[in-house]
């Protein structure tokens, strides 16, 4: 079940989102200072792509710097990622067959604002 709804989910917006995760991580890896968020944004590009089967939890290691950069990445680039969240989420809830899918996306919101301080981890 999880590959079925991992490869409807790439069609209808896991390659649009990891395409944004991926622009933005281009550009903060163009700057030395931002390549900590470039790298978060491709790891998580990973996960846009096939959000089914893994899950995000915290790091226990991350201090206070991964809260500073957080903060800088919301400013810069999560809120753009997470208005594409919101949106592509209500348009796949629109039909009954997307609400899983609008679900998804909807939990993807927390990670696309605050991504540093975080893992992806096999279910």
């Amino acid at each position: 079940m999880r590959t079925i709804l991992n490869v409807i989910w790439l069609l209808l917006c896991g390659i649009w989102m990891a395409i944004g995760y991926c622009i933005a991580g281009v550009i903060c890896c163009v700057l030395i200072v931002t390549i900590p968020f470039g790298i978060a944004s491709f790891r998580i590009a990973g996960y846009a792509l096939w959000p089914f089967g893994h899950k995000i939890v915290d790091k226990p290691s991350a201090g206070i710097m991964s809260v500073l950069g957080n903060v800088i990445w919301i400013v810069v680039a999560g809120w753009w990622l997470a208005i594409g969240h919101i949106m592509t989420g209500i348009a796949l809830c629109v039909t009954v067959i997307g609400i899983p899918l609008g679900i998804a996306n909807f939990k993807l919101i927390p990670v696309s604002l605050v991504p540093l301080g975080k893992d992806i981890v096999e279910v």
